[in-house]
């Protein structure tokens, strides 16, 4: 089920798709954005005044990062080892990122295009902490696709 119109979402509830595997417990988003380069062009018009006028350039690439707890789930420690061992054709994949609605509907996806793992940062450890743990995954990916 869509959203009505007019209304807007609430990310409270999204989750990661890679090779048919979903991980829904990721807990942020952060990165997510679509940009690409503005090429100026600099000209005079026909009655000699001078212009810039500004176009769109090539996409750029981008880069996610992605916070979940941490759990016994490997997938992401297993993904940076085949980046890290230059295994780019097992490392570099297609995946998504899927917005859900308070239903668990789709909404929105957002299709990463030959991502792959930059880095993997687990949160502070301290003695007598009680507060979670986390894992952060930094993903680089060549182009993004909404869906």
């Amino acid at each position: 089920m869509g959203l009505p119109e007019r209304d807007t979402a609430v990310g409270h509830s999204f989750g990661l798709e890679f090779d048919g595997i979903t991980i829904k417990a990721i807990t942020e988003v952060t990165g997510l954005k679509i940009e690409q380069d503005v090429i100026d062009l600099k000209q005079n018009t026909n009655d000699g005044k001078y212009e810039i006028k500004r176009l769109p350039g090539r996409p750029k690439a981008g880069e996610v990062t992605l916070t979940r707890g941490l759990t016994a789930d490997q997938s992401f420690s297993k993904w940076v080892k085949d980046s890290q061992f230059g295994k780019m054709q097992d490392a570099r994949k297609g995946g998504s990122i899927i917005i859900y609605d308070f239903e668990g509907a789709e909404i929105k996806r957002y299709k990463l295009v030959n991502a792959w793992p930059k880095s993997l940062e687990i949160g502070s450890l301290k003695a007598g902490d009680t507060s979670l743990l986390t894992e952060k995954l930094a993903i680089t990916y060549e182009r993004i696709e909404v869906g």
